[in-house]
């Protein structure tokens, strides 16, 4: 099951989508990389956008779009986006641009400074207005050519990145052969420095230049195994299942293709547009053919909780559990089943569950289920609620809902505290 939670990001606000299997899965294939950059404690964020892009804010929290994911073939490709990416970070581009933009307006504001003073001075109006007007477009050309030699940069640095890690660097090779089939047509009519990044042309030659220089033909680089592969193959899949169209998932994923990757694309789509017969043989057919992969039975629990079965989605997801411990959506989605039944012992192990993914990751929806574990005149249900809308930036609400679990709950009390906590803090 996977679960969106709304964030803003740059000039844009966004959901990331949180999931057990595509966050371990990413982070496996691109540890050596972040291990290489001295960021080894990175974090995935998937981010639910068709965009085919990525980047790095903070150091240590990578953000990947799933129209990236589901493009890149290969999971060496992806470590090589991700390789760039990171060549930002160690290069200190981010503050280097931040440094840039400030010294630019500070010219701008000098050279606009100086056209006003040659309007006031009744000198030449329009040689003043010139200025004024030229001065921003000078910035901007500055700004673009500086962006594009560190992206030429990070290539180099990601490159590096790739060899330290042992990995083979042609994974640039296959990401930028996927650009050009996507951009050539535009580029070819683009003035190359009216864009903020080399042409990708000019970006696949350097990497070919770079791969052929002897001691990286010497080399000898790790190769991902089958395992890894599938792996990867199955992310793309679930992204492709649970996000794209009908007309996309059968050119990707058609009948004839008996793959479990393409089984996992079809069941997924099937049961989210409501045909769960055909999602339940896609579901149960991956289960036997492998009975020890967790997120076939996660599949299961979910398929089962929407035929309302809910005995038999527990029974799936406590197998999930068994099998990949430690799991937080899937111990969230196994906790709301059980608030759902309602049998003896369901709420007490559903709140159970809960505060351990609060623990480890939390997300606005395992309060939410939190919340329905108590009465609704108990105050720790109000402080819940605030906290879920606390984690959605719904600083109105959470705060209503703070004032009217405080005016419940006991003083001293944890809820309490944490209640106090957010009607102290600042927006």
């Amino acid at each position: 099951m996977i679960f969106c939670v709304f964030v803003a990001l740059p000039a844009r606000a966004a959901s990331i989508i949180q999931d057990t299997e595509i966050e371990s899965t990413v982070s496996e294939i691109i540890a050596p990389i972040a291990t290489a950059a001295g960021v080894p404690n990175a974090h995935i964020r998937i981010v639910n956008d068709d965009d085919f892009n990525a980047f790095v804010m903070g150091g240590e929290d990578i953000y990947i779009y799933t129209g990236l994911l589901t493009r890149i073939r290969t999971p060496n490709a992806l470590r090589a986006v991700i390789a760039h990416e990171l060549g930002h970070t160690i290069g200190g581009h981010m503050a280097q641009m931040s440094a840039r933009m400030e010294s630019e307006m500070r010219r701008t504001m000098m050279i606009q400074a100086l056209g006003i003073g040659l309007m006031l001075a009744g000198g030449n109006p329009s040689l003043g207005a010139g200025v004024v007007a030229g001065a921003t477009g000078i910035a901007r050309q500055s700004l673009l050519a500086f962006s594009r030699d560190e992206e030429r940069v990070a290539d180099d640095m990601g490159f590096d990145l790739m060899v330290r890690a042992g990995y083979n660097p042609n994974g640039f090779i296959d990401v930028f052969e996927q650009m050009n089939d996507m951009t050539s047509h535009i580029e070819s009519r683009i003035n190359p420095n009216a864009i903020n990044h080399p042409l990708t042309a000019e970006r696949l030659k350097n990497v070919r230049d770079k791969l052929d220089a002897k001691d990286i033909k010497s080399k000898k680089f790790k190769s991902d195994t089958n395992a890894t592969t599938k792996k990867y193959d199955m992310v793309r899949a679930k992204l492709v299942g649970y996000l794209d169209d009908a007309s996309r998932i059968k050119t990707l994923y058609p009948n004839a293709d008996k793959s479990d990757a393409a089984i996992y694309a079809r069941a997924i789509a099937n049961m989210r547009w409501g045909n769960l017969s055909g999602a339940a043989v896609g579901t149960r057919t991956l289960v036997s053919r492998n009975p020890k992969n967790p997120y076939f039975y996660e599949l299961l629990g979910d398929l089962e909780y929407k035929y309302g079965h809910y005995d038999d989605s527990v029974n799936a997801y406590e197998r999930a559990l068994k099998l990949r411990p430690n799991s937080p959506q899937i111990e969230t989605a196994l906790a709301l089943v059980l608030v759902e039944r309602g049998g003896a012992g369901d709420t007490a192990r559903a709140a159970e569950l809960c505060r351990h993914v609060i623990l480890v990751e939390p997300s606005p929806v395992v309060y939410w289920v939190l919340a329905r574990t108590f009465d609704s005149d108990d105050g720790r249900a109000d402080w819940a609620m605030a906290e879920f809308y606390r984690l959605q930036n719904k600083n109105d609400k959470s705060r209503e809902y703070a004032r009217r679990a405080k005016s419940r709950l006991k003083p001293g009390t944890p809820e309490y505290i944490k209640s106090n906590d957010i009607l102290k803090s600042k927006d």
